[in-house]
């Protein structure tokens, strides 16, 4: 892909951006390499779409790094993955705080193995005080997971006393989801050419406008992502009501 001069309004960008990078085993494979290669070349893409969130002032990026699904897939790949993880995030710190990025992880971390989840702490923990772009790794992940533990930590609520079942709307319903403290995705990314969600962010992508890309994403460089943004504000949001509707909104504001 060129270069090429993008029409993005800078006053009208996506607060948050989510992404499903997928396609490094598909890219190693197509080469002649094993998956694992796929996921060593696709941690550049990484480094280089988040720095350029953070240059655009982006303020949320959550990527899907790793579902709770993946954790069937073979021993040799999940392994080389979990040692991936804590070798990318042991060099990542400094380059974070150097960038005044605030690391953020959802999922059930307790699967993780104690080393990974060791370094994830520890740098939530390095970088917490940044007030740059937030940067929320979605790790060993799913929306249905996340939407059941959300439903038993209401029912303890209620069984408590702690809040009454008539109380209960979409408002407090996300105030225990994994995401309470980000806002909705504006814009959701996925890489590789598949048209599935795959389990990610199933009840906050409720408005959120899909992109979908043939790119793998170890191909997936800094020009990808701002035609992905500039074709985002290229649409229409209308959040249920009518095209009129929103034109006339804006024409009285």
């Amino acid at each position: 892909m060129s270069a090429q001069p993008f029409q993005i309004n800078k006053e009208a960008l996506p607060v948050h951006v989510a992404v499903i990078m997928d396609g490094n085993g598909r890219w190693a494979q197509e080469q002649g390499k094993d998956r694992l290669f796929g996921h060593l070349n696709g941690v550049e893409s990484v480094r280089e779409i988040v720095e350029c969130a953070a240059e655009w002032g982006i303020k949320y990026l959550t990527l899907y790094a790793f579902s709770t699904e993946n954790w069937d897939r073979p021993q040799y790949e999940v392994d080389g993955l979990m040692g991936l993880l804590v070798d990318t995030i042991k060099k990542e710190v400094p380059t974070l705080n150097k960038n005044n990025i605030r690391l953020n992880v959802i999922g059930d971390l307790e699967m993780l193995p104690a080393n990974a989840k060791s370094e994830l702490l520890s740098a939530i923990a390095e970088t917490e005080k940044n007030s740059g772009l937030n940067l929320i790794m979605a790790l060993s992940y799913s929306s249905r997971w996340e939407i059941v533990e959300a439903v038993k930590k209401i029912a303890t609520d209620v069984q408590s006393g702690s809040l009454k079942a008539e109380n209960i709307n979409p408002a407090v319903f996300q105030t225990y989801l994994t995401t309470a403290s980000f806002p909705d995705p504006e814009l959701m990314i996925r890489t590789s050419g598949e048209f599935r969600i795959s389990n990610f962010l199933l009840y906050q992508l409720a408005y959120t406008e899909l992109y979908f890309t043939p790119v793998t994403w170890p191909d997936f460089k800094k020009e990808h992502f701002l035609q992905a943004i500039e074709d985002y504000q290229k649409r229409e949001r209308r959040f249920g009501k009518t095209g009129q509707q929103i034109k006339t909104e804006k024409q009285t504001t």
